[in-house]
C-alpha cells in the first residue's frame, strides 16, 4: 500500500469532522480506501460529518493571492450561495488562497487537513477544495470576477501588472482555451474539419478549392481559441498578443464554476 498522503487525511477530515490522527489511522487500517475508512470511523462514534459528503456542491467561490512575482488560486466549492457568500466562507477560502502563495502545495495541504474539516462544521454544510493553482513569473496579473465564479492567472516574461491584468480581465470574458494557435488540440482541429467537410458537401467546389477553404477556416480556427490572437476585448481593433506589445505569456489559468 502507499503511503497515506495529507490529502487523503485531509479529504477524510472533510468529510467527517475528526481529527488528523483519527483520519490516518482509519485510513492506514482501511488500506487508503475513503469509503472503508468512514465505515471504521462511524463504527467507532467519530464521525461527525459524514452525512453532509452525499449533498451536492454546486456553488462555492474562486480566491486568489498575490506578491506580484506569484499567485495563488484556489476553487471552494459548498452546498449553497447563501453560505458561499458569507464572511466567514470568504474570510475562510481567502485564508485558503494566501497558505497556498506563502508556503506551496505542501503546506496549503497541511493546513487544509485542519480547516476545511472545521468550516465543515462551522457552516453545516459539505465543503471541498475543488482546484488549486499557482503560477511563477517576472510580471504577474490575477482577476476574480465579482461573483467569484471565474478567476484567472497570467505571467508574462514583461511589461506591466496593468497588461497582465488585462489578459486576465479578457481571458475572463472570452474563454480562450489556448495561448497560441499552435497549442489547439490536433483532435479537436479533426474534428472541426469533418464539420466544415460535410457543409461543403453540396457546394461542388472543385477539390483544391475545398483544400484552400479548409486551410483558411483551420487558421481562424486556431486563432479564435487562442489567447495571443483574438482581439483584444478592450479594443477589438488589436489582438492581445499585440496589445502585450514585446512581452509573452508564460503561464496561464482559466478556473471558472460551471
Amino acid at each position: 500500500m502507499s503511503p497515506i498522503s495529507a490529502s487523503d487525511v485531509a479529504a477524510l477530515r472533510a468529510r467527517t469532522g475528526v481529527g488528523i490522527l483519527d483520519a490516518k489511522n482509519a485510513l492506514e487500517e482501511a488500506k487508503g480506501d475513503q469509503e472503508l475508512a468512514i465505515d471504521l470511523l462511524r463504527k467507532k462514534g467519530k464521525a461527525q460529518a459524514v452525512k453532509k459528503a452525499d449533498r451536492e456542491q454546486t456553488e462555492g467561490a474562486i480566491f486568489i493571492a498575490t506578491d506580484g512575482k506569484k499567485a495563488a488560486l484556489v476553487q471552494v466549492r459548498c452546498e449553497t450561495d447563501f453560505v458561499g457568500r458569507s464572511d466567514v466562507f470568504v474570510a475562510f477560502g481567502q485564508g485558503l488562497a494566501d497558505t497556498l502563495l506563502a508556503k506551496g502545495k505542501s503546506g496549503f495541504d497541511l493546513s487544509a487537513a485542519e480547516k476545511v474539516p472545521a468550516a465543515v462544521l462551522e457552516l453545516g454544510e459539505n465543503i471541498s477544495i475543488a482546484d488549486t493553482r499557482d503560477i511563477h513569473a517576472p510580471v504577474v496579473g490575477t482577476y476574480v470576477h465579482s461573483n467569484r465564479k471565474i478567476g484567472v492567472l497570467v505571467g508574462l516574461t514583461a511589461g506591466t501588472k496593468e497588461q497582465a491584468c488585462d489578459t486576465c480581465m479578457h481571458a475572463a470574458a472570452m474563454n480562450p482555451m489556448y495561448v497560441r494557435p499552435t497549442e489547439v488540440q490536433e483532435a479537436v482541429v479533426m474534428k472541426e474539419k469533418e464539420i466544415w467537410k460535410e457543409q461543403m458537401k453540396g457546394e461542388k467546389k472543385p477539390p483544391e478549392i475545398q483544400e484552400k477553404i479548409l486551410i483558411g477556416k483551420e487558421k481562424k480556427f486556431r486563432e479564435e481559441n487562442a489567447l495571443l490572437t483574438q482581439p483584444f476585448a478592450k479594443d477589438p481593433s488589436q489582438t492581445v498578443g499585440k496589445m502585450l506589445g514585446g512581452a509573452d505569456v508564460t503561464e496561464y489559468v482559466r478556473v471558472a464554476f460551471n
